[in-house]
């Protein structure tokens, strides 16, 4: 287990605990009261770094390398039953987008999400989970797919933001993004869009007008990463901590501000510390806000999805 910045206490009582276990397994020394005590203390530690966390350390989570990625949640919610789909049909298969068919129990979803990668060969393969203007192409394409057949879509989003290269410019990359806003906004079929980490710019807007926008707990959503708002403002990166205050970007200031629907609670310490909960409780979310829409005609969820949109933000004329 890697171990951020402000969680060394808990790495220091934890190195201490399998110390004290190791001693009561390797002698006769009876070090039963030392270890629930050590227990106890590592327990109420935990809860005290976790229950106020600066919008900075819930980023560093989202960003945690031990967290869940897409095909994860993919996988673990849907089984066998998920078949992956490739490619735009235009120009090739972006590995940085992935999207199928899968079903929670016998209902049929398409799912469609950012992929980063484990390691340096994957995160490459990936393309560190930031699209080109073919991986919002074939999200469409899968979307298409899916209001074809009365499917409802589920996005999933983690990206630190589009690809920002030269080659996804030529190939039009604010269009392919542009062009995904426009259509969701009247796709026929129930949208349902969670983020499960980094939620960066139009990279996550991309595949992001959902019906039902939830956002995990320790995750963010924002036009720009807290370094680059550092870096425009400060010319440095050192103020990253005070732009993401300012920013409001975590799931409690997103549904404060009625960006977002709905938070969905993490196991304490983040996704990764208990990743079996942390599918259970997104595959219970995506059922429970499904439920909830898939009786509406598609008149009428156009008409309220167009509605939600409508009324945010603040303006004057």
């Amino acid at each position: 287990m890697e171990y951020l910045d402000f969680e060394l206490p808990i790495k220091d009582l934890e190195d201490q605990l399998q110390k004290c276990k190791l001693i009561g397994d390797e002698t006769d020394v009876d070090v039963t009261e030392t270890c629930e005590n050590l227990q106890k203390k590592l327990d109420k530690t935990r809860i005290n770094i976790y229950k106020d966390l600066t919008a900075w350390q819930r980023v560093q989570l989202s960003r945690h390398p031990n967290r869940p990625y897409t095909m994860d949640y993919i996988n673990a919610i849907c089984g066998d039953t998920f078949m992956e789909l490739h490619g735009d049909r235009t120009v090739k298969d972006d590995k940085a987008m992935v999207g199928g068919l899968g079903k929670i129990g016998n209902q049929s979803f398409m799912f469609i999400g950012q992929q980063k990668g484990y390691n340096t060969k994957t995160r490459q393969y990936r393309n560190f989970g930031m699209p080109n203007p073919e991986g919002y192409r074939k999200a469409l394409r899968l979307m298409k797919m899916a209001e074809k057949f009365g499917i409802p879509v589920v996005t999933l989003l983690d990206t630190p933001g589009a690809y920002p290269g030269f080659e996804a410019e030529e190939r039009g990359q604010g269009e392919a993004i542009a062009r995904n806003i426009l259509e969701m906004t009247r796709l026929k079929v129930p949208i349902i869009t969670i983020v499960i980490g980094e939620g960066a710019s139009g990279g996550a807007l991309g595949i992001g007008v959902g019906d039902r926008v939830l956002m995990m707990e320790n995750t963010w959503y924002s036009v720009i990463s807290p370094e680059s708002c550092s870096s425009i403002l400060w010319r440095s990166w050192e103020y990253k901590e005070i732009a993401a205050e300012a920013l409001k970007l975590t799931a409690k200031d997103m549904k404060k501000l009625k960006l977002v629907d709905g938070i969905i609670k993490e196991p304490i310490g983040g996704a990764h510390y208990n990743r079996e909960e942390a599918f259970k409780s997104v595959e219970k979310s995506i059922l429970r806000v499904y439920n909830k829409i898939k009786e509406l005609s598609p008149k009428k969820l156009i008409e309220e999805r167009m509605a939600k949109y409508d009324k945010m933000g603040v303006y004057k004329e």
